[in-house]
């Protein structure tokens, strides 16, 4: 009790002596705001406008944001027009007349476009230090007899190759060689020089350890660690060589525990264990921050040696928010402001508290934060050389020159680099500089009082009008894709390999009417990733045992079709149980049985899920009948299953298809023959044992793996099979659509097929498209998994202008992918199925050289004792017409193609006769547009990767040579599956007919 009373005097006095600082602030800073004269003073103008229309700021900051990649004048006032033009009447009036005056080719267009181009880059070198050397210098220069410190941080292109990663570390080698001998000649400042421990360095960088390294991937810390740590050492060194702090950043979540465990592990080292001029960032804006910081300390008192905590609240609040909803994932960050303002507060008193072991630096433009800060130090009587701020360069200088004054060491975050590049900095400090919770904008902008601004942020607590919500959404979700950044997945997964591994060996029977059946002829399943392992032998079904299982599924038709709908949903949400519950297992099973890399091989399951979850509740909406009534009639209409189905699956996908064609016969009440893939047979037991488990009855259900050529024309051809559904090859679903066709006269139905046949799908990369954004698209889609989704990206048509710039980041973010063994985490592209699979991509291969330049063959010598390799393959100067630009490869092969123009870029992309998936990567609105109304394909994507669709979010299936049929994980895909049914009832009688009101008196 004693302690508690004590604890709540001290927090009494933190809050007086935090009041009487932020009166003091305040008086010194209204004298301060910049006078019209000043260049500052305009910007701030414009920034105010902005802000007053969120519509007007959001186009906007989207222009500055592409501006750096419109090379033209004529492209720089046809983004304005497009960007304003639902925004016009918003704009001062000076502008609308601009916009609506001005032509590409005119006078007053080539003005608009310079106009645009200057303000923007004088805007930008408001917030970026500098993009030369010398300007660099100069502005160090210039912050230092102002009396400020500084730390440099590098901005440019995102790191997407192990050339670019090498860069980044030799330009901070580089600066660091150069600022060293410069700073020494500046004069003693005890100020900026000293702290409560000694001298400090002048020379003071800011790092981000995922530059170091292309693959930064928090799904093999082992191997990220092993990339990095080498680049890391190496900057220690310069920094002890020269005298310099070296600072690591932090940034997404994701990314968190790793930066955290490397920037320890490397900081024990003998060799850096002494060293401390160096420092990492915690960010309150995490109710975990406050963990983080617990075990950083318990590390430096372990290393005994202090480094320095920059505390700040979180740039990346969007983003964590963003990122965790589209996943269904927790979200990492507070929702509020108010509660990463009190942890900010609450981490603050720790830092203090603990100083001689973490040295604090407070980044905040937040008054109340700061001056909380500062009076908790006043408060511990600890000196303030003991600890510094740091604020942001351009913004709120006005405020770090009151902490100087004050006596404070305020060190200034200064980015530097190339103006284009670091447009995508200046945007977000621009959205930081104007969010509606900015103290800067409510303190200088909305003039909110000085009360509200010092309020306690504990006070928030009790005019917050958010509710948290508890509920559980309703309807169908997602299922939660596995977040392997954290250990617990990733150990939880190596078990699963290591269980799974016990299981190799074993025999897997057909299963017929509930019957198991072992039959003479086998199939034994290799791993593609070591062809000489062997998983298990799988019976192989004879033409016989295809007549037989067809039998089944017939004769269990009768009852399963009676099967009220809301029982068989159940069934399916039992399945999806069960496989929720053998999560890790049967994703363990692809990694071994189809080389699936850990995220694809878990997002497989995640989609078979997906569809029995999506499926039940579908099926429930449609099991309500619906009526048409008129007086002296009524009428329903409703659904009847079509009979026995015959799903032929393959093995790209081995679960989540098979799952998802099987689950839709099921819950419309047809009966199943299940023909699995010869390649994922093993993934397909597993399957028919989860429906096994669920409970449904014998024979609904019968599993007949075999080879496609010996039961493959059983299940076509035979008159007691009313329906197919096939994934596949196109000539494969061709042949079954034909010979389904052929009419015998024993059947009572005419067959449905339903057939997902490939494509041969294209990226349009436009002239002012975000390069980082599509080449990482354009990569993940095009090689992930080998290139083995009917969805793969296997041609990039490309504008003249941005071509080879493209391309030369595309073949070196390439070299850099890891090829390897599935069960590898860092593994990005593993093996190819079979030796046939291997065999038949490199007779493209060889075709392509022969009918194109091939710019990237990516090695895989190494491995092709071990297993069915072939590494990414790159060709440019590809003809539409050439084979390798119109046939479906099924590899890492990708097309480059060039076009003039966006018109002819349309006209590439849809030169195939296949219509699945297309994208395009661009930042003018009319193309996106003409994209989405002029792309031939069934699924087309804007801005983003052309694979990993979602079930109900981006319904799945193309048309032309691409399929037959509806989209899986559509609102109409089970329609396909059932036939519907009218009844007319004629209710008059004698004269007579039940009216409503009647019908419901009898009730």
């Amino acid at each position: 009790m004693a302690r508690k009373k004590a604890s709540s005097s001290l927090n009494q006095k933190f809050e007086q002596r935090t009041q009487e600082l932020g009166q003091q602030i305040w008086g010194l800073l209204e004298r301060r705001e910049p006078t019209m004269f000043e260049k500052r003073w305009w910007d701030d103008r414009i920034l105010s406008w902005a802000m007053a229309d969120e519509s007007v700021k959001v186009q906007m900051f989207r222009f500055v944001d592409v501006l750096p990649m419109l090379r033209s004048h004529e492209s720089i006032v046809r983004h304005l027009q497009e960007y304003f033009e639902d925004v016009r009447k918003h704009l001062p009036w000076a502008a609308r007349i601009g916009l609506e005056l001005s032509q590409p080719n005119s006078v007053l267009g080539r003005a608009l476009a310079l106009n645009a181009r200057s303000n923007a880059r004088r805007m930008a070198s408001r917030f970026i230090a500098g993009s030369t050397v010398e300007e660099v210098h100069r502005t160090v220069d210039r912050l230092r007899n102002e009396n400020f410190a500084y730390t440099l941080d590098l901005l440019g292109e995102a790191v997407i190759s192990e050339a670019e990663a090498e860069a980044y570390l030799q330009s901070y080698l580089d600066l660091i060689k150069g600022l060293a001998p410069r700073v020494k000649k500046w004069s003693e400042n005890v100020q900026l020089d000293w702290d409560n421990q000694g001298h400090l360095p002048r020379t003071n960088v800011s790092i981000k350890l995922s530059a170091l390294c292309s693959q930064f991937k928090p799904t093999d810390p082992v191997g990220t660690m092993a990339a990095v740590q080498p680049r890391l050492r190496t900057l220690l060194r310069s920094a002890m060589k020269y005298d310099a702090y070296l600072h690591v950043d932090m940034e997404q979540n994701s990314y968190k525990p790793l930066t955290l465990e490397i920037f320890k592990q490397t900081l024990m080292e003998k060799e850096f264990c002494d060293f401390d001029n160096v420092g990492i960032v915690i960010q309150a804006y995490q109710p975990a921050a406050e963990q983080d910081l617990t075990d950083l300390l318990k590390w430096a008192k372990k290393r005994k040696t202090p480094v320095w905590v920059r505390l700040v609240k979180g740039a990346y609040w969007d983003y964590e928010t963003i990122t965790s909803q589209y996943h269904h994932w927790p979200i990492p960050v507070f929702q509020e402001k108010w509660e990463s303002d009190a942890n900010f507060e609450k981490l603050t008193q720790t830092l203090l508290q603990n100083h001689q072991w973490l040295r604090p630096a407070f980044g905040s433009h937040n008054m109340r934060s700061l001056a909380h800060a500062i009076a908790v130090a006043h408060e511990l009587d600890i000196p303030p050389s003991a600890y510094e701020i740091q604020m942001l360069y351009g913004m709120g200088k006005e405020q770090a020159q009151v902490f100087v004054e004050m006596g404070h060491r305020v060190r200034i975050y200064t980015p530097f680099g190339e103006l284009i590049p670091g447009m995508a900095y200046l945007v977000r400090r621009l959205l930081e500089n104007t969010s509606n919770d900015s103290f800067l904008r409510q303190s200088f902008t909305e003039h909110v009082n000085l009360e509200t601004l010092m309020m306690n942020p504990s006070d928030h607590a009790k005019k917050s009008t958010v509710k948290k919500d508890s509920e559980e959404p309703s309807g169908f979700q997602n299922e939660p894709l596995i977040d392997f950044s954290l250990e617990e997945s990733r150990t939880r997964m190596q078990e699963a390999l290591e269980s799974v591994s016990d299981q190799f060996g074993k025999e897997y029977p057909l299963l017929i009417n509930g019957r198991a059946i072992d039959t003479k002829a086998t199939i034994t399943s290799r791993n593609p990733s070591h062809f000489s392992e062997s998983l298990g032998v799988v019976s192989s079904a004879s033409a016989d045992d295809a007549i037989d299982a067809i039998d089944a599924a017939r004769r269990a038709f009768p009852a399963w079709s009676k099967t009220e709908p809301q029982y068989r949903s159940e069934y399916l949400e039992l399945i999806a149980a069960n496989m929720r519950r053998k999560r890790f297992e049967l994703a363990a099973w692809m990694v071994y049985e189809c080389g699936k890399p850990w995220e694809e091989a878990d997002g497989d399951v995640a989609e078979a899920i997906d569809f029995c979850m999506y499926y039940a509740d579908q099926m429930r909406k449609m099991a309500e009948p619906l009526n048409c009534d008129v007086p002296g009639e009524e009428n329903v209409y409703f659904y009847r299953p079509r009979g026995t189905v015959a799903v032929i699956a393959p093995w790209n996908f081995p679960l989540a298809i098979l799952t998802g064609m099987t689950a839709a016969a099921l819950v419309t009440g047809n009966t199943v023959v299940m023909k699995p893939a010869e390649q994922s047979s093993i993934v397909a037991a597993k399957l028919m044992d989860l429906i096994h488990e669920s409970g449904i009855p014998d024979g609904v259900v019968n599993f007949l793996p075999g080879i496609g050529e010996e039961v493959g024309p059983e299940l076509v051809g035979s008159p007691d099979v009313e329906m197919i559904t096939f994934t596949g090859s196109r000539n494969v679903g061709l042949s079954i659509n034909e010979t389904a066709s052929e009419t015998d006269i024993r059947q009572k139905m005419v067959k449905r097929v339903i057939a997902e046949m490939g494509g041969k799908n294209a990226i349009i990369v436009d002239d002012d498209a975000d390069l980082d954004e599509a080449v990482l698209g354009v990569i993940h889609s095009a090689f992930n998994y080998a290139g083995q989704k009917c969805s793969a990206c296997s041609r990039v048509i490309v504008l003249e202008s941005i071509h080879d710039v493209f391309v030369n980041r595309l073949v070196e973010a390439t070299k850099s992918l890891k090829i390897g063994p599935a069960e590898d985490p860092g593994t990005i592209v593993g093996p190819v199925i079979d030796e046939d699979a291997k065999q038949k991509i490199l007779e493209y291969i060889e075709i392509g050289k022969e009918e194109a330049t091939l710019a990237l063959a990516c090695d895989t010598s190494e491995l092709d004792e071990e297993g069915h390799f072939v590494g990414p393959h790159i060709f440019t100067d590809v003809d539409s017409s050439c084979q390798i630009a119109q046939e479906e490869i099924f590899g890492p092969v990708l097309a480059v193609m060039k076009a003039e123009d966006f018109e002819e870029a349309i006209s590439i992309a849809n030169d195939t006769p296949y219509a699945l998936t297309a994208g395009i990567f661009s930042r003018s609105p009319a193309h996106l547009q003409k994209a989405k109304m002029e792309l031939v394909a069934g699924n087309i994507y804007l801005n983003r990767g052309i694979t990993g669709a979602m079930v109900e979010r981006h319904p799945f299936g193309g048309f032309k040579m691409s399929g037959i049929g509806s989209k899986t994980g559509g609102p109409d895909y089970l329609l396909q599956f059932v036939v519907p049914v009218n009844v007319t009832e004629n209710t008059m009688r004698r004269g007579f007919a039940p009216t409503a009101t009647s019908e419901k008196a009898e009730e």
